[in-house]
């Protein structure tokens, strides 16, 4: 259960950095259509992330990542967009690769991550 717990964690973070980086502005209504959750549940989330130091929620409901939340968020889009494009250069399809790197991104050690990296940038010569 914790490691879903960190997981849905991760993605809600992820989802913020990508939206800032696409419309500057995040609030929660973004975060529930770009995720296609409810807003209550999103409510919930921001919370949570608020009280573990992840986000601040301005006055008007603006959501930006403390710098914790924006490591977390960075870190598991590189390992996102890598796996992306790794598995369509393989021959996957771009909605199936999205979709399996989302699944991976979470799992992976910091070491074992590295070394695809590492493989993947080299073209496959380690």
């Amino acid at each position: 259960m914790k490691d879903r717990i960190f997981e849905s964690k991760e993605n809600y973070l992820e989802t913020i950095l990508i939206l800032h980086n696409r419309n500057g502005d995040v609030r929660s209504v973004d975060i529930a259509a770009e995720m296609e959750f409810s807003k209550p549940s999103v409510s919930v989330a921001m919370k949570n992330l608020r009280e573990e130091g992840c986000i601040t929620v301005d006055k008007n409901g603006y959501i930006t990542l403390t710098e914790s939340g924006r490591e977390i968020a960075e870190r598991v889009y590189e390992r996102h967009l890598l796996f992306t494009s790794w598995l369509i250069s393989l021959g996957v399809s771009e909605e199936i690769a999205a979709e399996d790197a989302c699944r991976i991104e979470h799992c992976l050690s910091a070491e074992s991550f590295a070394a695809i990296k590492k493989y993947v940038l080299n073209n496959g010569k380690g």
